[in-house]
């Protein structure tokens, strides 16, 4: 009996770390951080669709004050600028139907994820594809000289931009970011 007792407190020992580790991993608030250019995307991009699962999806027509972003115009605009970015940097087209008022119709949670998803995952490839070479090509952007690399730099700090925004929004509704639990 007593050994029985003991084979399974031990099974039950080895388990636990088994069981947990896929969370643990899952959970890593660190993940992307301090490796490189794709890295801190990954970091970004999960961070950012953290927060937007986390939002309830009532809070994503709240607005701090008339005539300023609702919170999934916030998020639909880092999502427009994502493809403004990729169109700057690869030519690609932008999906036709995120049209010109696609922040004012897409509003949905669901909907908001999905292009949230689409946007990040479109930028991750096309990074992943580049070649140095190319991603020191000189262009334009908005009137100003550039290079590829200045504008995917850019997308991250755009979106780290925007994302400090909906850390204010949700936490003035009361919601805290996944990664500050």
């Amino acid at each position: 009996m007593k050994s029985r007792f003991s084979l399974a407190l031990m099974l039950f020992a080895f388990s636990v770390p088994q069981c947990l580790a896929p969370r643990l991993f899952a959970q890593d608030s660190t993940d992307g951080v301090w490796q490189g250019y794709d890295g801190e995307f990954r970091h970004a991009s999960n961070q950012l669709i953290a927060l937007a699962n986390a939002t309830p999806a009532d809070k994503f027509a709240w607005r701090p004050a008339p005539g300023v972003r609702s919170t999934s115009e916030v998020y639909m605009h880092i999502v427009t600028a994502n493809y403004f970015y990729l169109l700057s940097a690869t030519g690609s087209k932008i999906p036709p139907e995120l049209n010109d008022d696609a922040e004012k119709t897409i509003t949905s949670k669901a909907d908001v994820i999905m292009w949230l998803n689409r946007s990040t995952e479109a930028a991750r490839q096309a990074h992943l594809a580049e070649t140095p070479q190319h991603r020191a090509r000189k262009i334009k952007v908005m009137g100003h000289d550039s290079t590829v690399d200045a504008v995917y730099l850019r997308m991250i700090v755009h979106t780290y931009e925007h994302m400090g925004q909906l850390v204010a929004y949700a936490r003035m509704t009361g919601q805290v970011p996944p990664w500050s639990k």
